[in-house]
């Protein structure tokens, strides 16, 4: 402990102390609040005004009383102990060790705040991420540095995707290797379970760091949890030159934990009584991904995030959209016939994807292949809508061949066992697989010769 330290506090509400503005404080500085007890708690700075000051407790505020309670300001913001000994542990939201080992031996400490990466230094991202999922891979290209949400439900298996993924996520044609960092925010403790004991039985926990704030977690815990992990993310990538995997859940925790402080501290809500700043303080971590100019490693970032009732125009998917690469929307009524993953082939894009395939990344037909299973999904969807109103019976033929086309496809091409790893190569070839169930003189998004060369396989 450093700093001076101030007696009495003029109020208390909920995670929420006010206590009178004193010199030389700045925003998002740590803060350590002693009980009559003695007991401390830490908390951060919030807000600041000529005469007050606002303090946001990282846990519960019971026993803090008015007069006798003390306050010390710490002279610097939270701060992440980050070393060579990151991989391999599991740390709580504030990164504490939670698995059972001390602290990581380092002296280097960093501001967990962190800040984006400046545009000007950005590198393009351009390297094909190879998941192994084929609606991933095949018509929704993940690329190294880029922001690749996952949109899903209650419900939905998307733990277990980000699990896979994690699993299998490797680059092509190269020996380097990803670590993986995790940031699960108002997670259960058996989805905190899953991931630890999936990791462990594949094999790759040793190369994985794990920041957990369980449900049961304070609110303030899990608004500092990402930034931990993107701290920890960022000395990984662009200190040690590692290529680093983010896997954050559930960012719609992450938002009400934001919408709950929001409305302790009296600001103006906005949209559904989400803080007016929820865009840039989403912003602030999605940004926070990428490759820099002369650095070997790069941070590549998929957020999952549950939409609530499924409405994709929630305020918080919808501003998730903007700010990411690209989205994964996983498909209630595919889900319920048994498929997995069920990602939702039509409203699911990755805007990078043009820029990481075709030859020498992936191979020379992967963009007129997923063209082509793009369109041709489309019609069958709407070849759907027509046959529940006349009957599949009164289709034309070429409307069935469309119907058999969209079966096989979800049903060879989307759905996929759980520890299945599939190459690229076995994708595209299983694209073509379920194309040839169309005409040729359909395929009108593919290059002639690569018809000639693939199709007849």
């Amino acid at each position: 402990m450093r700093g001076i330290e101030y007696r009495g506090v003029t109020s208390v509400d909920g995670p929420i102390v006010v206590v009178q503005r004193t010199e030389n404080v700045f925003y998002n500085e740590t803060v350590c609040v002693r009980d009559r007890q003695g007991e401390k708690r830490l908390g951060r700075v919030i807000d600041l005004s000529e005469k007050a000051c606002v303090v946001q407790i990282f846990g519960n505020t019971t026993g803090i009383d008015l007069a006798e309670s003390s306050v010390e300001f710490l002279e610097k913001p939270l701060e992440l102990r980050v070393g060579e000994g990151l991989l391999g542990r599991v740390f709580n939201g504030l990164g504490e060790p939670i698995d059972g080992y001390p602290e990581i031996i380092s002296s280097k400490r960093v501001n967990v705040n962190g800040n984006p990466i400046n545009p000007y230094s950005r590198s393009y991202p351009r390297d094909f991420i190879q998941t192994g999922i084929s609606a991933i891979d095949g018509m929704n290209s993940l690329v190294r540095g880029q922001k690749l949400p996952i949109f899903s439900g209650n419900g939905l298996p998307h733990n277990k995707l980000a699990a896979q993924i994690i699993r299998q996520a490797k680059l092509r044609n190269s020996d380097e290797q990803f670590v993986m960092v995790f940031a699960g925010m108002g997670i259960k403790y058996d989805v905190a379970r899953f991931f630890v004991n999936t990791f462990e039985e594949s094999g790759v926990l040793s190369k994985v760091v794990m920041f957990q704030s369980l449900a049961d977690a304070p609110s303030i815990e899990r608004i500092m949890t990402p930034r931990c992990a993107l701290t920890a993310a960022e000395y990984l990538a662009f200190e040690k030159g590692m290529h680093v995997l983010v896997v954050m859940t559930d960012m719609t925790n992450y938002c009400e934990a934001l919408r709950e402080i929001s409305t302790t501290r009296g600001e103006v809500p906005g949209r559904k009584g989400y803080p007016g700043y929820l865009y840039s303080d989403l912003a602030e971590l999605y940004e926070r991904a990428g490759k820099i100019k002369g650095s070997e490693g790069s941070i590549t970032q998929i957020p999952i995030l549950t939409m609530p009732n499924d409405d994709i125009s929630h305020p918080i998917p919808d501003l998730t959209g903007y700010i990411t690469e690209g989205k994964i929307v996983l498909d209630r009524e595919m889900d319920s016939k048994g498929i997995y993953p069920p990602v939702s082939g039509l409203p699911s894009l990755s805007r990078l994807m043009k820029d990481g395939i075709g030859d020498g990344m992936t191979r020379e037909d992967h963009a007129n292949v997923s063209s082509q299973l793009f369109a041709a999904y489309s019609k069958v969807k709407s070849i759907r809508n027509l046959a529940s109103i006349i009957g599949e019976e009164e289709l034309s033929e070429l409307d069935q061949q469309y119907l058999k086309f969209g079966e096989r496809f979800e049903n060879e091409f989307l759905s996929q066992g759980e520890y299945e790893d599939r190459t690229i190569e076995q994708t595209l070839s299983i694209g073509w697989s379920v194309l040839r169930e169309l005409p040729e003189s359909e395929l009108f998004r593919i290059k002639s010769e690569y018809i000639e060369k693939y199709l007849h396989e």
